[in-house]
């Protein structure tokens, strides 16, 4: 067997070169709109005076989870600033909300589909197994091929690696809707639409949510490999420390993104009680509503048929 090998990277190579000779029109209109909303979004955030910003971050806070995480938010971000590193952790910020937002647009329909197919749930989970394993530096090797060098490549690479859980999670909370409720739906003559928008998708809502959560900590994670793309931010900021043995720099850089992350955090983790909150209370609100004249949806039809009790037949010629 000596001399035997698989050329598995000569067809790789290969393959890159036929996408970028053949979609290079592509590749530079992906390009020219990733590098545009990562960099409005920062112009937006850099512009914007910064006590205004840290009021905004503080009242979504305040208002999602509680004073005490919106005092926190407050001191944190002070804290930012003080060390200097405001810009970069805006540029850092943006980066990761674009690319979480991507990310997010591509998993969630991507889970729907696949909890709805159990063809393309078998057909994607090796992709998806192959993504979460694969190292994160490799990414950066065809995405900087494809884009060269900057945001563009660190954000398709933290888009790829982030990826994989939005989609899990999303089809997981939607195959995990009791049966029972769905063919309650079915039964009242919901179409499919109706029942995946009135039924599964409020009862999966907690675990799109954790998954969006864990999608955005993946993102935020890559801010250093996005840094060794040439992408501007923090973790520009921790390569330079790293390539200058710079301590101080990198403890500074280092603490914003661990300040990022946490705000990051406990924000969409709030976000995701606060749906649940939300769908709990229409089902009391549906349990307790009267006779209405409007036509109720599946949600809350499967819910008053739940809540209220079977009655037995009256029995008739007593």
């Amino acid at each position: 067997m000596e001399g035997f090998r698989i050329p598995i990277g000569e067809w790789a190579d290969a393959g890159v070169d036929w996408i970028r000779d053949n979609l290079g029109w592509l590749l530079s209109g992906i390009a020219t709109a990733i590098g545009w909303l990562v960099d409005s979004l920062a112009d937006a955030l850099l512009a914007a005076p910064i006590v205004l910003v840290v009021i905004v971050l503080a009242g979504l806070a305040w208002l999602l989870r509680s004073w005490q995480f919106a005092v926190g938010t407050v001191v944190s971000f002070v804290l930012i600033l003080a060390v200097g590193q405001w810009v970069n952790a805006m540029q850092t910020l943006a980066l990761v909300l674009i690319a979480a937002l991507i990310a997010v647009v591509i998993a969630v329909p991507l889970g729907i589909a696949a909890a709805r197919s159990d063809r393309l749930s078998a057909g994607i989970r090796p992709v998806l197994d192959l993504m979460q394993s694969m190292p994160a530096f490799v990414y950066l090797i065809p995405a900087i091929v494809f884009f060269s060098i900057g945001v563009v490549p660190g954000v398709v690479a933290t888009v790829i690696f982030a990826l994989p859980p939005g989609v899990r999670l999303t089809e997981l909370g939607i195959r995990g809707v009791d049966s029972e409720t769905v063919e309650a739906g079915h039964a009242f003559g919901a179409t499919p639409g109706q029942i995946l928008r009135g039924v599964q998708l409020p009862l999966a809502m907690p675990s799109i949510m954790t998954g969006v959560n864990q999608l955005i900590m993946l993102a935020l994670s890559m801010a250093v490999i996005a840094g060794i793309a040439g992408a501007d931010g923090l973790g520009k900021e921790i390569v330079q420390a790293m390539s200058t043995v710079d301590i101080a720099k990198g403890v500074e850089a280092g603490l914003s993104v661990v300040i990022l992350a946490v705000y990051l955090d406990r924000l969409t983790a709030a976000l995701g009680d606060l749906r649940g909150q939300h769908w709990s209370v229409l089902g009391m609100i549906s349990r307790r509503r009267g006779p209405s004249t409007r036509a109720a949806t599946p949600t809350e039809t499967v819910e008053r048929e739940q809540a209220s009790p079977q009655q037995a037949p009256v029995p008739t010629g007593a």
